[in-house]
């Protein structure tokens, strides 16, 4: 099983579109979750840098720039998604992984504060 680090950045941005009212309370995950189109078309204009912000964990050992390095995403590439907490705060309580599901358990309550 892979181990995954939690992505400060990510935590980071995902704070900072909750901040701005980026986000999106009520969504079907299975809908809006990005998919790999989604994610190619995101890198076609955007750093990989960017694209590790909309993702909470980084694959252990795995390459820089690559997609397998991400886990874990949260937003659709424009605004944060309850339904995506919920989903990143459950598969990695899933896989225990500790550190990620703590990591979205905060954005969530940070979320539902606002």
């Amino acid at each position: 099983m892979a181990s995954y680090d939690v992505n400060k950045a990510a935590v980071a941005h995902a704070r900072k579109l909750i901040d701005a009212r980026q986000y999106v309370l009520d969504s079907d995950w299975g809908d809006v979750q990005p998919n790999a189109a989604a994610g190619n078309a995101y890198l076609e204009s955007h750093t990989w840098d960017e694209y590790a912000q909309w993702h909470l964990g980084l694959t252990e050992g795995a390459n820089d720039e690559t997609k397998a390095r991400h886990a874990f995403v949260y937003g659709d590439f424009r605004r944060v998604h309850r339904s995506g907490l919920i989903a990143c705060l459950y598969r990695a309580a899933e896989w225990r992984h500790r550190d990620v599901m703590r990591a979205a358990y905060e954005l969530l309550e940070y979320l539902d504060e606002r």
